[in-house]
């Protein structure tokens, strides 16, 4: 063998030993997080700075890492705990590792970025831990770009806006409580309304949503996007709060821990709020909810949630007013022409979330939830428009009960090849909704009935089914899934002598894609796109025969997240969303009117500096350019659809013994009407709460528009006619915006 082969076979053997040695040594890392006291916790990033691997921790703290060599730097981040860097050694990759974390301070240093779909909800979730909701209004104002106006007492569902949707109470995002679906299908006021009084908000650990339509897990009216409210499992210290203010505004709130032990919690919860708002005709609003929520965990097993909650609120309402009437100074802005607007509601919630482990990377995750619903509201929109004599008052009603199921099977830690893995869920469920007389009658001051417009019974029933996958490869992921809806929609007219019962069925396929590339720990690209829907009332549908009932929602989102230094990050979001043509079920007048194609684009940006460990900033702002398809240029206006937004303020935490939050909002003007010719004003307002804390008590200021600013919170452009008038006007109606809005606060913690 002459010198020059035994030196390529020379090279030959090292090339090879060399092989052989790195497929020993690298392995999965295997192992587990838990916090100080041993409690697992669960979607715990890691990342391996050195090759770019990264992982999350699941249900009981566990977790595989890929590819991990000796001497490797690994990081181990959480919200609310100092960041880890692990650097493997040989007993690690062959013994697996045990990784408690110490808790800290919320702050932008524990983030990274790294490939997951809903990477801005955890994110957003500082702002929620430094700032959190101190009312029911507050809780949605957390998801960045999304707005809300309360209009015809503070005991009715809000306003919300959201890329460039006037959403009404909920119609393109799908609201949930820990699974359980917010928005009510064929309401008697609105497709999709949304009603989170219920909700206590010192019981919420934190916000989960999604812009878009991208989730294979959220169906209907996830078109603008989702919000998921996850409650608190445990509380550390049982707490009693008492606040008190302007317009005679009481509200006591208390948490009451009742049971704690190695594998059990159990924690009571109460709101009792009144006020009488600042109108010049008192609300006598009162709301009371209760709650209580019972959590067993065996690690490793599985763990069970149970909660069941009550809420009941009633309340008096100045209603929507015009400007004329302002302006000729019949009322002030805070009067009324109709004070005898109003109503009351219930909601009674029994859930069940339950999470069984399999196998080590495998979940049975199931939840099931009954609620039984009563709504009854009073409102006049137009006044004398319709009966010059007795006014346009309305009354909507309905007695609903709710039910479904879901089960959800998680496969994880897929290994395929050396250095790729899939994971994949594949679930299905079932929501029926069970209401009975629904109502929209003519009524006077909330006593007599003139005549009935609409009565009947509504059954709507939907089947689900849907797979997600999630496929990495080197910095790549790509997240494909598909999802199956299947309606039956029934329709009992009362109304009719004879016995008129009309029921439609529709299947809808949902699918979607998204990718995402991971640069480094603190910079992510995406790309998502997908189809979605919305349904329609069951009272269009069937009125229609079935057609365009499930209106298809076209969706695309171009993005990044990046994170420059350890105290900034920011995110930029070009997107699009196109709707097909829909029935649109105007519950105030019990009438159908179609809407048309309708398209969207938008640009959003948001920004989070940790200037101090103590000083926390944000801000979010967003346009949007929404229009309908299929109407002449200039007469293409979508009414109310917000085209900019912005949001942001600063968060004060852990100085000294003070806290506080500084926070604004600004919507702009936008067009009330298709051309334009009536505008909804915009406005800019501010909101400041301070608190000081000493060993277990916390006294506190919330002051609401810190600068008394003028501003309309709801706007339409309604046609009406007021008592002395003859001929009608159609102009804007607004629900004035609370003026300056002082209140005191004091809580225990024991």
């Amino acid at each position: 063998m002459n010198s020059s082969s035994k030196r390529a076979l020379k090279l030959l053997s090292l090339i090879m030993i060399f092989g052989v040695t790195s497929s020993a040594t690298a392995q999965n890392l295997k192992g587990k997080v838990t916090d100080k006291e041993g409690l697992a916790l669960e979607n715990v990033g890691i990342f391996n700075q050195t090759t770019g691997q990264h992982s999350h921790t699941n249900l009981s703290g566990s977790f595989s890492l890929l590819s991990t060599t000796v001497n490797d730097s690994v990081y181990f981040s959480n919200l609310g705990y100092k960041t880890y860097v692990l650097v493997i050694q040989p007993q690690h990759v062959n013994e697996g590792v045990q990784i408690a974390l110490e808790e800290s301070s919320i702050n932008l240093d524990q983030v990274v970025v790294v490939s997951k779909v809903d990477a801005m909800s955890r994110i957003v979730n500082i702002d929620v831990q430094n700032d959190p909701v101190k009312s029911s209004q507050e809780i949605l104002r957390k998801v960045p770009g999304l707005l809300i106006g309360q209009h015809a007492g503070g005991g009715k569902a809000e306003q919300i806006f959201l890329r460039g949707f006037d959403i009404d109470h909920g119609t393109d995002v799908a609201i949930s409580v820990d699974g359980m679906p917010v928005n009510m299908v064929s309401h008697a006021h609105g497709q999709g309304y949304a009603d989170l009084h219920f909700v206590i908000p010192e019981t919420i650990n934190n916000i989960n949503f999604g812009k878009g339509l991208y989730y294979a897990d959220k169906g209907n009216f996830n078109t603008a996007g989702y919000v998921d409210l996850s409650l608190k499992k445990s509380i550390d210290q049982s707490m009693v709060s008492y606040e008190s203010g302007q317009f005679n505004t009481n509200r006591f709130v208390g948490l009451f821990k009742v049971l704690e032990s190695s594998k059990s919690n159990a924690y009571l919860a109460s709101e009792v709020y009144l006020t009488d708002g600042p109108f010049d005709s008192p609300q006598n609003f009162n709301r009371i909810n209760i709650l209580g929520r019972y959590n067993y965990k065996d690690i490793g097993n599985e763990e069970l949630t149970l909660t069941a909650s009550h809420f009941q609120s009633k309340w008096d309402a100045s209603g929507q007013i015009p400007e004329r009437a302002v302006d000729q100074k019949l009322i002030g802005r805070f009067g009324a022409i109709d004070d005898t607007e109003g109503g009351q509601t219930s909601r009674t919630n029994l859930m069940l979330n339950h999470v069984k482990f399999l196998g080590e990377d495998q979940f049975l995750k199931t939840r099931a939830f009954v609620s039984k619903y009563d709504f009854e509201l009073f409102s006049n929109f137009t006044f004398f428009l319709d009966d010059p004599v007795n006014g346009d008052q309305i009354r909507q009603f309905e007695d609903r009960t709710i039910m479904g199921a879901e089960t959800i099977f998680e496969q994880i830690n897929i290994a395929v090849g050396k250095d790729d893995t899939f994971k994949y869920s594949a679930g299905g469920g079932f929501r029926y909704d069970n209401v009975d007389d629904v109502t929209l009658s003519h009524t006077l001051n909330r006593k007599t009935t003139l005549e009935q417009f609409a009565f009947g019974d509504v059954d709507e029933t939907n089947f689900y089914g849907f797979v997600d996958g999630e496929y990495k490869t080197g910095n790549w992921t790509f997240n494909p899934s598909v999802r199956l809806d299947y309606f039956n929609f029934d329709y009992e007219n009362k109304l009719s002598e004879l016995y008129d019962n009309k029921s439609e069925s529709k299947a809808k396929v949902s699918p979607k894609l998204n990718t995402l590339y991971t640069v480094n720990r603190n910079w992510q690209v995406f790309l998502k796109t997908g189809l979605g829907f919305h349904s329609n009332d069951t009272r269009v549908v069937t009125a229609n025969e079935g057609r365009d009932i499930l209106p298809t929602a076209y969706g695309a989102d171009l993005g990044t997240i990046i994170k420059p230094t350890d105290k900034l990050v920011l995110n930029a979001t070009l997107w699009g969303l196109l709707l097909d043509q829909e029935f649109v079920y105007v519950g105030d007048a019990g009438i159908v009117e179609p809407s048309g194609k309708t398209r969207r684009l938008g640009l959003e940006l948001g920004g989070r500096y940790q200037v101090l460990n103590w000083l926390y900033l944000y801000s979010d702002v967003n346009y949007t350019y929404a229009r309908s398809t299929e109407e002449t240029s200039g007469e293409d206006y979508i009414p109310l659809a917000p085209d900019f937004t912005a949001v942001g303020g600063l968060s004060i935490t852990d100085l000294g013994n003070f806290s506080g939050n500084l926070n604004y909002r600004y919507l702009g003007d936008r067009a009330a009407n298709e051309d334009n010719s009536i505008v909804a004003e915009g406005y800019f307002v501010t909101d400041l709460n301070l608190n000081y804390s000493i060993k277990n008590w916390t006294v506190g200021v919330i002051v609401e528009n810190l600068f008394d600013t003028e501003w309309n919170e709801t706007q339409f452009a309604t046609e009406s006619r007021l008592f002395n008038e003859t001929a009608s006007v159609e102009e804007i109606h607004f629900t004035p915006g609370t003026p300056f809005y002082l209140r005191g606060k004091v809580s225990v913690r024991f």
